[in-house]
């Protein structure tokens, strides 16, 4: 899957005791209703985020993933969590390009 949008906020790496690190950015996607969508990025690909500034335009490919946890108490509880594992920046699209010729609709047919 993918996800197309504004990068808003980069949080710091997250360094837990066993090894495992984890990094987190928020991103405003570009659809009719824009959502704000906190995407994880774990262990090795905690790096994909360094090259990027706020506000760049990227193209995120995620895996949805999903988890049950059983409380203290016995209760089931589920959580989901986006992870991206590769990050491009797309191209804009140009506006105005000088390879159209715009004048050659100008004119009528007849």
């Amino acid at each position: 899957m993918e996800i197309l949008g504004i990068l808003k906020k980069i949080f710091e790496i997250k360094h837990f005791k066993n090894g495992f690190k984890k990094r987190e950015i928020l991103v405003l996607t570009e659809e009719q209703y824009p959502q704000n969508l906190l995407i994880e990025f774990i262990q090795s690909k905690v790096k994909l985020i360094e090259n990027l500034s706020l506000e760049d335009r990227i193209k995120i490919f995620i895996n949805l993933k999903g988890r049950e946890w059983i409380t203290p108490t016995g209760e089931k509880k589920y959580f989901n969590s986006i992870q991206g594992w590769k990050i491009e920046k797309p191209i804009e699209p140009v506006k105005n390009s000088s390879s159209t010729n715009s004048d050659e609709f100008d004119e009528l047919p007849f």
